[in-house]
Order: structure tokens, then sequence, then C-alpha cells
């Protein structure tokens, strides 16, 4: 088997694509209005991090460019939920802190999606359903999506141990099935 045809890998990544999407779609509706899924997710950080954090650092965290962090960070400090500051030390520099606006706005949406998270996870112990096999003309669909990325996806697997793989593929394929049965 080469890299490139690894039902495994295959397996795992297209499982984790797939539930990713649907559950940001599912918490992105319960967020309260006006309220991003990227919002909440800067917000989520900033209140665990418990300190401050530059527009490159959190640009870097969450795998966007400066500019989309900046856009984000612009929409949060007009809504009052963070405070920039200039870097004391050198000018060209900023530091971005939670509000406590930001947190209780944080904690609002915490509090919205968290009956989601705990249903989902709870359904998952109880809901033992196995995959759905997927039709012929979706698998190849998927493959030759997924073809590009392979290489990768299987020199990943091989890193985490398939064993390991195994084992956790039948829980994520369950949090995509529940996520998908109440979409």
């Amino acid at each position: 088997m080469s890299a490139n045809d690894d039902p495994l890998a295959i397996a795992l990544f297209s499982e984790i694509f797939m539930a990713d999407q649907l559950a940001r779609g599912r918490l992105s509706k319960a967020l309260p209005k006006g309220m991003e899924l990227n919002h909440f997710s800067v917000l989520n950080h900033l209140s665990r991090a418990n300190d401050e954090k530059s527009p490159a650092q959190l640009a870097r965290v969450f795998n966007v460019t400066r500019g989309a962090m900046t856009n984000t960070l612009n929409k949060l400090e007009w809504a009052g939920h963070i405070h920039i500051r200039p870097d004391w030390d050198d000018a060209r520099r900023k530091f971005v802190a939670i509000s406590p606006s930001g947190r209780k706005a944080r904690d609002e949406a915490l509090a919205a999606i968290a009956p989601i998270l705990s249903d989902t996870v709870s359904a998952i112990g109880m809901d033992r359903r196995k995959f759905v096999a997927i039709s012929p003309s979706g698998r190849k669909a998927r493959d030759e999506a997924l073809a590009a990325i392979a290489p990768i996806l299987s020199d990943t697997v091989s890193a985490i141990g398939m064993d390991r793989v195994r084992q956790a593929l039948p829980v994520i394929r369950e949090m995509r099935l529940r996520l998908e049965k109440e979409d």
C-alpha cells in the first residue's frame, strides 16, 4: 500500500474534516446574536490564556493571516470585548487582552454551546452505531479530493500509530454521525 492510498489515513481525516464542518455549523447557529465562531475562539483563547497576546501571536495560534486577525480584533474591540494597547517598549507592536465585557460575552457564548457539546459527547457514549458504507461514486469523489494530501495523512497516521488511530476513528465517526443527525 502506498502513501497515496492509505485507507486508514483517508478515513481518519475524512471523519475529522466532516465532524469539524458539522460542529462549526451547529455551534455558529447557537452563538449569541452578532458573535461569530472566530470571535468566540479568540475570546476563549484569551480567557484561558489569562495573559496578553500580540495580534501576530493570535494569528499564528489560529493559523490565519495577520490581516484576518486584525479584522477579527477590530470587531471585538468595537464590541468592547477586548482591549488593544501599544507595547510600551516597542511602539510598532500591540498587545491584546480580554475585557470584562469580553469575559461575559465568552461565558454567555459558552453557555449557549455547552449543551450541544455535552449532548454530542453523551450520545457518543450511549450510541455505538457503526459506520454506514459510502457509495462507490461518493468514495471515488472523496478519494480524488484527498489524493493530493494522502502522503501527509499517511505520515501523520504513522507518527501517531495505527492502533491509536483505529481506536480514535470510531469516536470521531460517531461524533460526526451525531452532528449530522441533529443538523
